[in-house]
């Protein structure tokens, strides 16, 4: 088929077309997210599992549904050779530069100049300019170099300016477990202190299944937060995530190809996304068949051992990648029982 209109998106943190399985965790976030504009501040959410299962995704969808909602947002990645200071400095002067207006308020005068001085707090040769004189507006004091300190006074202000609008801001952070511990400990207390006095903010975090310990060495208190374990999708949302995409394009799954690259893809989103497009491709007509998916599957599972195999054990499993992958150089000879290997189940 077109590979043009191929509805599948592999990658590391691509969105895929139908986004399924994770309707939970979204509910909760929209539910804080209103929550935070009746005054309310909820917990942070915390979502943990292994590579591969679409933690960044279901992060970057929290977000756009903060933004939907005309939220402040700020969506960082820890593991840089960036501080968390300069981080959330950097990732806040966009959208402070975006929301400037031509008569703004005093708390949103008073969040531009403390920005200014937490800009200073990193980078003294730095300079922004939001078009505005703030010469006589009060503010700034997020310049201590106590990293607590000012990350409260930045973020309360921030997040009070955007309560005038009657939204929040948001704070998501990726690959969380990469934060210096200081880091993390910051954030736990910075969290604490907007629930207990329920500033408008929330926060988000994303990373390997030892994110909650860690936060938990961090602060004993962080095991009130919102645990969500993502783990590898259910049957029906595996189905679900090849067929739909599919079905827009007017394209259909018979039932045997579907569950080849179901079950070669140990119903992980990462693997589910590259074998369908990969199927896709090989197919003709307007139905991917099962000679479709076992092409497509083998094809895809090379490529897939090299960029999603870690040493770490932090990855998906490949234990059915990695037999396709070996069935791969046998592709092309048209015999059938190439594609089954001693020991398999036929279809």
């Amino acid at each position: 088929m077109d590979p043009v209109t191929n509805p599948y998106m592999p990658g590391a943190g691509r969105k895929p077309s139908a986004l399924v399985g994770r309707d939970s965790a979204i509910h909760a976030w929209d539910v804080a997210l209103r929550r935070a504009e009746r005054g309310i501040t909820d917990q942070p959410m915390v979502l943990y599992g292994l590579r591969g299962v679409g933690k960044t995704v279901l992060l970057t969808q929290l977000r756009h549904n903060a933004e939907a909602r005309k939220w402040i947002t700020v969506q960082i990645e820890a593991g840089s050779n960036r501080s968390l200071r300069e981080m959330l400095g950097e990732g806040l002067y966009a959208p402070l530069s975006d929301l400037n207006r031509p008569n703004p308020g005093a708390r949103f005068l008073k969040a531009l100049k403390t920005a200014l001085s937490f800009k200073a707090s990193y980078d003294i040769t730095g300079t922004w300019n939001f078009g505005v004189d703030l010469s006589s507006v009060p503010g700034g004091g997020a310049d201590s170099g106590i990293l607590d300190t000012d990350l409260k006074k930045i973020i309360r202000d921030v997040a009070q300016a955007a309560e005038d609008d009657g939204v929040g801001l948001a704070i998501l952070i990726d690959e969380a477990q990469d934060l210096h511990e200081n880091e993390l400990t910051t954030l736990a207390v910075v969290a604490q202190a907007a629930a207990q006095d329920n500033w408008p903010v929330l926060f988000a975090a994303a990373g390997l299944p030892s994110l909650p310990q860690t936060f938990a060495e961090a602060k004993s208190y962080t095991e009130r937060f919102q645990f969500t374990h993502v783990e590898r999708l259910d049957q029906v949302s595996a189905e679900e995530a090849l067929r739909l995409p599919a079905q827009a394009e007017q394209v259909s799954w018979d039932d045997d190809a579907l569950a080849h690259v179901v079950e070669a893809s140990g119903r992980y989103p990462y693997f589910i996304q590259q074998f369908g497009q990969a199927s896709w491709n090989e197919a003709s007509g307007t139905v991917i068949h099962l000679t479709d998916a076992r092409t497509g599957v083998a094809r895809a599972s090379i490529s897939s051992m090299s960029a999603s195999s870690r040493p770490d054990g932090t990855g998906p499993p490949l234990r059915n990648a990695a037999t396709c992958a070996r069935c791969a150089q046998r592709a092309t000879r048209g015999s059938d029982q190439a594609w089954w290997p001693r020991g398999s189940a036929r279809r």
